[in-house]
Order: C-alpha cells, then sequence, then structure tokens
C-alpha cells in the first residue's frame, strides 16, 4: 500500500507539559517521533477553544478574518441571538482544500468545523457539530453507509461529558478514540489518499471530566479517586493508536498537534453579576437563585454593557445606533472599553490578591475584524478561572460550573510534534511556534505558495 505524503493526528487539547515532561518516558511512540523529528509548545488563538481553533490553524487565518469567536457567536445585533458556529461560517479555504486543489488526494476525519460535509478531493467525515447520525456526515454521502458495516455504532462525540456518570463517560472516550483511529486506518487502506487528518476529541473529554482526580493543584482535588490514573493512561491508550498507525503509513511525514492545552479549573468569575454590582448592567428583577441572562428582563435604557459565560469572558456594550436600545454614545465608546479593561483586568481572586488577568480588543488582536465580535474578550488568571454568565449566585466568585460539571480549562498553549522519515531532524525544539505557523509551513514545505496575507510565518520543520 502507498504511503500518503502527509498524515495529521489531531489531539484535541492535549497538554504539552504532560506529554514533553510529566509522562514522555510512558509514551513512546511520541516520544521517537520527537528525538526523531522536533516538537514545541504551539500557541493557540484568542480565544484558545476547539471552535474556532482547528479552523485557524488549518485556514492560517485568525478568529477576526473567520468571524468566529467562539462556539457560539452573536447572530446579528439583538440582544441574546447566540448560534451555533458549524462549517459553514468557515468561509477560508482550508489545508485539504488547497491540496486538493494542488492534485493530492485527501482523507479528512472528524476535524472541529466540518460539520455539515462539504465536497473534497477525496473522503471527510464530518466533526462532533453533527447533530445526530441520522443526518449527513459525509462525503461523498454513500461513505457513511460504509462506515455504518465498519463501525455500527459509529460515535459522533462523547453525549453528556459534563456529568457525574463517570464510568460511562470513560468508556465512551475510548470508544470515541478507537474509532477514529479505525477509520483512518479503512480509509488509508481503502482509498490510499495523499493526506490524511484526523482529530480525537477524547483528549479533551477526559480532560473535563477527570482532571481534579490527577491534579493536586486543583481545589477539588480527589486524592483516593479511582480515576487517579485515567488521563495517564488514556495518553498512553492515544500513544499506541498513534504508533500502530504509523505502522500502517510507512514513510509518510506526520505532524501531531493540538489547538490548546489543559490546566485546572480553578472557579468561576460571575462577569454578569459584576457588571450589575459595576452599575454597567441594570435587571427590572432580579433572582433569587442562579438564572441565565438570557432569561431575565433588562433594562436596556440603563445598561452599558453585558457580558457571556465560557472558557473566557465576552463584554458586549450596549452601543447608540449599533444595538436595537443602544445607550452608549460612539463618542464615548473606547473611554468606556478602557475603564472597563482595566477594571476587570483588576478583579481579585476570593483571597483579595491579584489575578494575572489580561483583557484583549478584537481589533488589536486580529488582522480583520469581520462578524460581530465581542467589544471585550477576558482571560481570567490566564483562563485558570473560567466566566460565569449566571447571575443570581451570590457572590463573584464560584467553584461551580453553570454548564454542568467540569474539572479543566484552557491553556493557551497546545504543542505540535513534526517528523519525517525520509528527512529526520535531531529533537530541536521549535520555539515560539503559533497555531497561523502551521498552514503556511506545511504549503511551503510541499512546494506550495501560501497566500501572501495568511497571519503566520514558516517554521523550520
Amino acid at each position: 500500500m502507498p504511503a500518503p505524503k502527509l498524515l495529521i493526528i489531531g489531539l484535541d487539547c492535549m497538554e504539552p507539559s504532560l506529554v514533553f515532561e510529566q509522562w514522555r518516558s510512558d509514551l513512546p511512540n511520541l516520544s521517537r517521533l520527537m528525538a526523531q523529528g522536533c516538537y514545541g509548545r504551539l500557541e493557540s488563538s484568542i480565544p484558545a477553544i476547539t471552535v474556532p481553533a482547528w479552523s485557524c490553524m488549518m485556514s492560517g487565518r485568525d478568529p477576526g478574518e473567520l468571524g468566529i469567536y467562539g462556539f457560539r457567536n452573536r447572530a446579528n445585533r439583538g440582544y441574546g441571538n447566540f448560534a451555533i458556529s458549524d462549517g459553514r461560517a468557515v468561509k477560508q479555504p482550508r489545508l485539504w482544500d488547497i491540496l486538493g486543489e494542488a492534485g493530492w488526494s485527501v482523507a479528512v476525519i472528524s476535524v472541529p468545523g466540518t460539520s455539515p460535509p462539504y465536497p473534497v478531493n477525496g473522503a471527510l467525515v464530518s466533526c462532533f457539530l453533527t447533530p445526530n447520525p441520522t443526518v449527513p456526515y459525509s462525503h461523498p454521502p454513500e461513505l457513511a453507509q460504509q462506515i455504518q458495516t465498519w463501525l455500527p455504532d459509529f460515535m459522533l462525540d462523547v453525549s453528556e461529558f459534563r456529568s457525574d456518570e463517570k464510568d460511562r463517560i470513560l468508556s465512551n472516550i475510548y470508544r470515541l478514540c478507537d474509532q477514529r483511529f479505525t477509520l483512518a486506518a479503512k480509509l488509508l487502506e481503502q482509498n490510499q489518499p495523499d493526506f490524511l487528518m484526523l482529530v480525537d476529541m477524547g483528549v479533551d473529554r477526559i480532560h473535563h471530566a477527570f482532571w481534579k482526580a490527577m491534579d493536586t493543584r486543583h481545589p477539588q482535588h480527589q486524592s483516593d479517586s479511582p480515576y487517579a490514573t485515567a488521563i495517564h493512561d488514556y495518553y498512553c491508550h492515544v500513544d499506541r493508536r498513534v504508533g500502530e498507525l504509523l505502522a500502517q503509513c510507512g514513510e509518510a511525514a506526520v505532524l501531531v498537534v493540538s489547538d490548546h492545552g489543559a490546566r485546572p479549573l480553578m472557579g468561576g468569575i460571575c462577569i454578569n453579576q459584576w457588571l450589575i454590582d459595576a452599575g454597567y448592567l441594570v435587571l427590572k428583577k432580579s433572582p433569587a437563585s442562579p438564572t441565565p441572562l438570557d432569561q431575565l428582563e433588562i433594562d436596556w435604557s440603563q445598561t452599558q454593557a453585558w457580558g457571556a459565560g465560557g472558557y473566557y469572558g465576552r463584554v458586549f456594550l450596549n452601543v447608540q445606533g449599533r444595538e436595537p436600545a443602544g445607550i452608549v454614545p460612539l463618542r464615548d465608546y473606547e473611554v468606556l472599553r478602557d475603564r472597563l479593561s482595566q477594571q476587570l483586568a483588576a478583579i481579585p481572586d476570593p483571597q483579595g490578591q491579584p489575578l494575572n488577568t489580561q483583557v484583549f480588543k478584537p481589533q488589536q488582536i486580529y488582522q480583520k475584524v469581520r462578524g460581530i465580535a465581542p467589544d471585550l474578550l477576558v482571560y481570567f488568571d490566564e483562563l485558570a478561572w473560567r466566566s460565569i454568565g449566571t447571575v443570581g449566585n451570590g457572590e463573584l466568585h464560584t467553584t461551580d460550573n453553570d454548564t454542568g460539571a467540569d474539572d479543566a480549562n484552557h491553556a493557551r498553549y497546545g504543542l505540535m510534534i513534526f517528523h519525517d522519515p525520509q528527512a529526520p531532524g535531531s529533537g530541536q525544539v521549535i520555539q515560539d511556534a503559533q497555531i497561523y505557523d502551521i498552514l503556511p509551513s506545511l504549503l511551503a514545505r510541499y512546494g506550495l505558495t501560501p497566500s501572501p496575507s495568511l497571519r503566520g510565518k514558516l517554521l523550520p520543520i
């Protein structure tokens, strides 16, 4: 069987400190790729979120250029109209599109941002955003029927991974991983593509479900948990599956990559409660218990700003002539944005100590700003604290997550490991790599000219 020219193994949320340092000796296949190739931390997009990070990586465009600022985005200037950004929001060509145009046959498996499926020069199986297996999830459409014969219980994601059903979640994470690698092996054998890319979401899911059992830094660490080694054991399992796939690929060049890393979730900061307390957000009636903001009646005639929860914070200003009942005059916009930035950055931890919080303006961190961007993006304590959107929690800080049980937050740095058996390296560490560098670096390596408007630089791979 002819080897593909390039294999990309995406491991969503894989944490570089665990692979490069803590568990390297337990991961022989990844360790060998590191020793015989090159590797390094990979700075993610802002925000460091699965949607849009994989699309940023594969298109070489930042969230502003894509107009995708998170899993859910404002659909219009109305209040509370958020919509999930699926693949239809990605208007830029991605690596497999460019390679396909150049004559490469491709196989793309579960890369976030590929639902609904669309035509490629080969095969595409859509991602975890696919609502259920009864809707189209492959190109060509008949591939889905073949997948059902190979994998009759084919999973699109781990359902309800933010719950207390830990045994079920753990079993399904392994099943999801095995299905992705098995499907990759089947498509390599059947289609013999020049390029194959898969993404396993299991790494992300296991972090969110089991981190506190592993990490003594976690405020809810369980020292006697039966799941203390769950994440370590899963990393070892992924390493074995990587080794099996590489054995099938002969002399293929391989990139192992994650879109962001992971860290213990220390707690949540109730961003809308803070905005209420600071006088920026005014409710007509305060709730007696934690309630989503979109279920409350807001007095827009007195509200200057409101926020959204998630792994990072988002703040939107109620601008005159822009929002339906906007009250912030355009002439005051930047003054208010600067004041909010300074005040948000000064929010302390529960003991009154400073947090390492960063507040970003889209116009300063993106090449362009398309769609409806937040007016401010907030990383509370380098993402150690998430943003809580609900109101009525009774205090500014909380240990409860408003979207279900969650042990981990995302971290700014993912990882990359590149190895080409035909041009081996010697374990050099790549410095200052960003998620935007992947696309132009791969295109240049294979003799394709990257667009001069791409954000990324060429890495020495």
